[in-house]
């Protein structure tokens, strides 16, 4: 089923308050700052660029935007280990060129079939995440090899090449991996007595081995992993079979339920019945837009989709940091996530108003609620349809990802946004497998109730998906023909960068590079309104304290917060591909 609500180009209205508000421009856009670059009929963008060369010498090869988007993820699980890798999960949207069909694929982890609904009650987040009962069951072999098989063009042992050279031939570890290995291991009580690379074999891959000297391996480090050589060997022989059955699995099952911390319960069984969802787009028109992405269990699709739902009842300016913009952005956010917190989960298990939350008329109350002065905490509304009875999650633990976006000759596209979960996933490296495993399961409420006994949507059960805010996202026009292709990595703040991403060059009319270059903003339903300070070479320059002032005047409690996005936007235009990569953090862009 794909979710297609009408809204046409929609009508704009605009709250008197606000449009009295507006003044002179307060950003500028900081001529220091990277700039886009264009191609004529293929990129890549990651964030690293030994991933998006991988992935640009497939595509130079002839093969599809599936190939490079495999070639990318087995780079990147090998020297951007903190964000994703073989031992997590992912999820893809991808935009046939020949069929013009929208396709979602679900590789997030599952639950093991041991986990009852009380697995973290009584835990904190930080002994939840640091052990065994964290990890789910990784979706990521699996879902490469799904993705490959439906949509590759190129034999499925040649997409293994740049990964293998780089664990066996070496490749220099970054600073910013190396700064959050020192920031973890700061974390711990003493060097023998560690929670944080509890593991002895990731603590001896990423620092110096020494238990009197806790520090990371400098960056610029030549980093070797002849173990993760040896299972993509396996993988390229032998396809996902190998990593779910046999010694791989066993390996994988072994470090789960011998965790230093506390044991977990995944078993080989768990790890042989993992499987991939093909599920349907869910499809949001903006402005005359198509805006599609993954569903339940993210909620990335429908919260992103909410929002521009919101926004479209408002004129937006022509300043993407005036506080005007600023402050409906960040309402159209509570309000969002306000209905994510209560009614999205794994739809295997619960019933998700997905039409309803996208609803035209509902979507106009919500914006109806929008005024000149911050709501504060917003309630969840009531869409139509079909939904479970539950009660809102209170607490959202998501953290580090990574993500790639491809177009390919062939007109294909894809939306592909990978996680471990936290840095460096649970903080366990498989023992003879050179990766390391996620703590998915922490994105899970951890009280399966609330205090009167009503049930959380986003509750532990077992063989479950965890809801997520990953939001792969594609743009067509109106005549099915893609437009953008945006992404990020970021926890639950994945939502509102990749809609102001989308805001950004519909309604701002900027380049994809401008549109990651603008500093981010939001609101989660939090207390705190977010606004990201200047960052010198990497953002536009402007005047914090303008907005800041601007919207305390309305009501926001402000926090200048540095924010760790990691966008990757491709445009497709009448002349080639205009693309962005994001330096916050070490993205790159490939193509020809």
């Amino acid at each position: 089923m794909r979710i297609r609500p009408s809204r046409g180009l929609g009508a704009v209205t605009t709250v008197a308050a606000l449009a009295a508000t507006v003044a002179a421009p307060v950003a500028a856009q900081d001529e220091t700052a990277p700039q886009a670059v264009t191609t004529e009929q293929e990129m890549v963008v990651t964030a690293n660029p030994l991933a998006t060369r991988a992935g640009e010498q497939v595509l130079r090869n002839g093969g599809t935007a599936a190939d490079a988007a495999v070639a990318a993820q087995l780079v990147l699980g090998l020297v951007e280990p903190q964000s994703s890798g073989l031992g997590g999960g992912a999820f893809v949207v991808w935009h046939d060129g020949e069929t013009g069909e929208i396709t979602t694929y679900d590789g997030r982890e599952k639950t093991p079939m041991a986990s009852g609904e009380d697995r973290f009650v009584g835990l904190s987040f930080t002994e939840a995440w640091q052990s065994g009962l964290s990890a789910g069951v990784p979706g990521t072999p699996a879902l490469l090899e799904e993705l490959h098989s439906d949509h590759g063009g190129m034999p499925w042992q040649r997409l293994f090449a740049p990964g293998l050279r780089l664990a066996l031939g070496g490749f220099e570890m970054t600073d910013r991996t190396a700064a959050l290995v020192d920031s973890y291991l700061a974390r711990n009580d003493s060097c023998t007595d560690r929670l944080f690379f509890r593991d002895p074999v990731a603590f001896e891959y990423f620092t110096n081995g020494s238990e009197t000297d806790c520090a990371a391996k400098p960056g610029g480090t030549r980093m070797r992993n002849p173990d993760y050589a040896n299972t993509l060997k396996t993988l390229r022989k032998e396809g996902a079979e190998g990593f779910y059955t046999g010694e791989i699995a066993e390996a994988v099952a072994e470090a789960v339920q011998t965790d230093p911390h506390i044991p977990g319960d995944m078993t080989v069984e768990d790890l042989a019945a993992y499987d991939v969802v093909e599920r349907p787009a869910v499809c949001a028109d903006y402005r005359g837009h198509e805006v599609c992405g993954m569903g339940p269990p993210s909620s990335g699709a429908l919260a992103v989709g909410q929002m521009l739902g919101i926004l479209e009842h408002f004129d937006l300016g022509d300043d993407p940091l005036a506080p005007e913009a600023v402050h409906l952005f960040t309402q159209a956010g509570r309000l969002a996530f306000a209905d994510r917190n209560l009614y999205v989960g794994d739809t295997d298990f619960v019933t998700v108003p997905v039409e309803g939350m996208l609803d035209e008329d509902y979507l106009a109350e919500r914006a109806a609620l929008v005024g000149e002065e911050d709501m504060g905490t917003a309630e969840p509304g009531t869409p139509p349809g079909e939904f479970d009875p539950t009660a809102p999650q209170t607490e959202s633990n998501e953290s580090g990802t990574s993500h790639v976006s491809v177009v390919d000759r062939y007109g294909n596209a894809l939306s592909m946004t990978t996680t471990i979960e936290s840095g460096f996933g649970n903080g366990v490296m498989v023992d003879g497998g050179g990766f390391l495993l996620n703590n998915e399961l922490t994105d899970f409420s951890f009280a399966p109730t609330d205090d009167e006994g009503v049930p959380i949507a986003n509750r532990v059960q077992p063989g479950k998906r965890p809801r997520s805010s990953m939001s792969p996202t594609i743009v067509r026009d109106a005549d099915g023909q893609v437009e953008l292709v945006t992404g990020s990595p970021g926890g639950s703040r994945i939502i509102g960068y990749t809609a102001q991403s989308i805001i950004n060059v519909i309604d701002f009319g900027l380049d994809p590079q401008q549109a990651i270059n603008v500093p981010h903003y939001g609101n989660r339903n939090t207390t705190t309104t977010d606004i990201e300070p200047p960052i010198p070479g990497v953002t536009w320059d402007y005047d914090v304290e303008a907005p800041r002032a601007a919207l305390e005047a309305r009501g926001h409690q402000v926090s200048l917060t540095t924010q760790t996005s990691g966008l990757g936007v491709i445009q497709v235009t009448e002349d080639g591909l205009v693309g962005g990569a994001d330096y916050r953090r070490d993205g790159a862009i490939g193509g020809q």
